[in-house]
């Protein structure tokens, strides 16, 4: 549940009860709880999941680094529990700021006021997943290679280079930053498919098409392309 009012927007759900302060949206806790979380995550139909996030202000805050802490648990959590899971944006536990938080291929990534600041020039075809509708596979197209700019904890600048499903996955997260849902990116014939149905037609040939040139200028939202193919 959210309330507007003259201190700005209060998120509930967390184990305290959060503020994100206006004009200048840092988060404080209104409540002296300072434990880490296994957060309910949101669903497709809540409206958190089409807020464009704000940016931190502070990295190093405690408040910060609580939200790290959640997403870490959560995303553990539903991996445990469901066999499944790379990455987790802040919108998705209520918290509307531009974190996103990443466990691949043996590496724990943070991501603080993130942004693609340059793609490749090939595309690949994606059945994308997300936490917020888990059951249901979306048929999507990716940029191959991108170079990512984000934060960390400690406030330094960071770039990385990202390529094939690592590059997927993190165009995903960045997406939820802006409000913007796989299901927003669907493309092509029939390109929504129960999980259990997908396991049964497509798992055998995979998640990932090859990579093919692309046939458009990469945009950052949906709506910029039009209506999709």
């Amino acid at each position: 549940m959210q309330q507007i009012g003259g201190s700005g927007v209060i998120i509930s759900g967390w184990p305290a009860v959060w503020r994100v302060r206006a004009p200048d949206h840092t988060l404080d806790p209104v409540t002296p709880a300072e434990r880490m979380t296994i957060t309910r995550i949101r669903q497709l139909g809540d409206p958190i999941l089409r807020v464009r996030c704000e940016l931190v202000k502070d990295t190093r805050a405690m408040a910060t680094r609580l939200v790290v802490a959640d997403l870490r648990e959560t995303l553990r959590d539903f991996r445990e529990r469901h066999g499944f899971g790379r990455g987790i944006a802040a919108p998705q536990i209520g918290a509307p700021l531009r974190i996103a938080y990443v466990e691949m291929q043996g590496e724990e990534l943070v991501l603080i006021n993130p942004e693609i600041v340059d793609v490749g020039h090939e595309d690949f075809e994606v059945w994308d997943d997300c936490f917020s509708f888990p059951d249901l596979y979306v048929r999507v197209m990716r940029a191959h290679h991108i170079r990512v700019r984000y934060l960390d904890l400690e406030g330094a600048p960071r770039e990385l280079e990202a390529v094939g499903d690592r590059a997927e996955l993190l165009q995903h997260e960045l997406d939820h930053l802006d409000g913007v849902l796989a299901v927003d990116r669907a493309t092509g014939p029939d390109p929504f498919c129960l999980r259990s149905e997908w396991t049964r037609r497509y798992a055998a040939a995979g998640r990932y098409g090859p990579p093919v040139p692309r046939a458009f200028d990469y945009v950052s939202h949906p709506a910029e392309l039009g209506s999709p193919g």
